[in-house]
């Protein structure tokens, strides 16, 4: 995942559910999808939480907070 950024993560990860809702993939590609899902989901909370924290720090910075 080194070379995956956010928004193609989110991308793939739409796609995935997208799958796993139409119910059209047998039960081992789904368990694929998922495990992947799982995967990119986790990847994504972490690039959130670490742009929380440059936000959080911004603003105490310049807001005194």
């Amino acid at each position: 995942m080194k070379e995956m950024n956010f928004e193609k993560a989110m991308i793939e990860l739409e796609d995935i559910v997208k799958k796993l809702e139409t119910g059209n993939t047998n039960l081992d590609e789904s368990i694929k999808l998922y495990q992947r899902g799982l995967e990119l989901y986790g990847f994504c909370f972490q690039k959130l939480k670490a742009a929380e924290k440059i936000i959080v720090k911004i603003n105490e910075e310049n807001l005194g907070e």
